[in-house]
């Protein structure tokens, strides 16, 4: 206040506007997970699906399927891995996660270790206002590839859910709390591992 000293003013981290502290991966765990197997990734073109396409590149899976019905955001995220040139195999396939025929054919075609499922309608009032093509979407196929990743017994299962679907007062929030449900549901039946995680707010 009397001039005779500087205050340290350091910049702003994205980390400070969280309002929580962040999460921090265990990334040995991941690793084993990942490491030299076939990823497949329902979503892969959203903005979640083509981020955890990026983070996955760090634990060198052997080949990583695309997987999206959007064919312009499968381009664009096929296109921006192959840049990095990584000594990985990708395919990117074009198929809605609610066609059974279509899911079931990349399964038996490529016979993925791991499936991240992120593909899902996310925006909440969209969905209020189109209440059947959330459910047929956000329920229907998540249990379409859940299904498919109980018939051929693979290692790992990942849903991508929300924190919305935490005391859900919404249709997004409850179609995605069924989702979570019914891939609950199955894990007791299974010798395939099935595990939900929440993405709230969502940094880097």
């Amino acid at each position: 206040l009397n001039g005779d000293a500087k205050i340290p003013i350091r910049n702003i981290e994205i980390d400070d506007l969280l309002g929580r502290e962040p999460v921090r991966l265990d990334t040995k765990a991941i690793g084993k997970l990942i490491d030299g197997t076939t990823v497949m990734v329902t979503g892969a073109g959203g903005s979640i699906g083509s981020e955890i396409c990026r983070q996955l590149l760090k634990f060198n899976p052997a080949a990583m399927v695309l997987v999206g019905r959007g064919e312009n955001r499968i381009f664009a995220i096929e296109r921006e891995l192959r840049a990095l040139n990584r000594p990985i195999t990708l395919h990117a396939r074009i198929g809605d996660v609610t066609d059974a025929d279509r899911m079931r054919k990349l399964f038996q075609e490529h016979r993925p270790n791991v499936v991240f499922h992120a593909a899902a309608h996310k925006h909440v009032p969209l969905m209020e206002a189109n209440v059947s093509e959330a459910i047929k979407n956000n329920v229907g196929g998540t249990r379409c590839v859940a299904d498919l990743a109980h018939e051929f017994g693979i290692q790992s299962f990942v849903l991508i859910s929300t924190d919305k679907a935490v005391s859900p007062c919404n249709v997004m929030g409850a179609s995605k709390y069924i989702a979570e449900q019914y891939v609950l549901a199955l894990s007791e039946q299974s010798s395939t591992r099935f595990t939900v995680v929440r993405f709230g707010n969502v940094l880097g």
